[in-house]
């Protein structure tokens, strides 16, 4: 019996101690992301400039492949889950 409670209270602290992770990696991303911000002159509709600045690079650099792609699949479910049609790019 004692070994069982153990063994459950062993789990209890890995289910923590992953959650926590995941939270840290998900401030983490957020940050990273909200680094591109300098990169705006360079992606908005109508830019004149095309030549991203060394700052976008850099930031560009700084995000994590992981956080990039797992925000472009959240923000490519974004419409159907509003109701709306899938957008497709030309």
């Amino acid at each position: 019996m004692a070994s069982l409670k153990f063994i459950i209270s062993l789990l209890l602290v890995v289910v923590a101690l992953v959650t926590q992770a995941q939270v840290a990696r998900s401030q983490n991303c957020g940050n990273e992301l909200n680094s591109l911000t300098v990169c705006a002159p360079f992606v908005l509709p109508g830019s004149q400039n095309s030549n991203p600045s060394s700052e976008c690079c850099a930031a560009i650099r700084g995000v994590d492949q992981g956080c990039y792609c797992n925000t472009m699949r959240i923000i490519s479910r974004l419409p159907s889950q509003c109701q709306q049609s899938p957008m497709t790019c030309p």
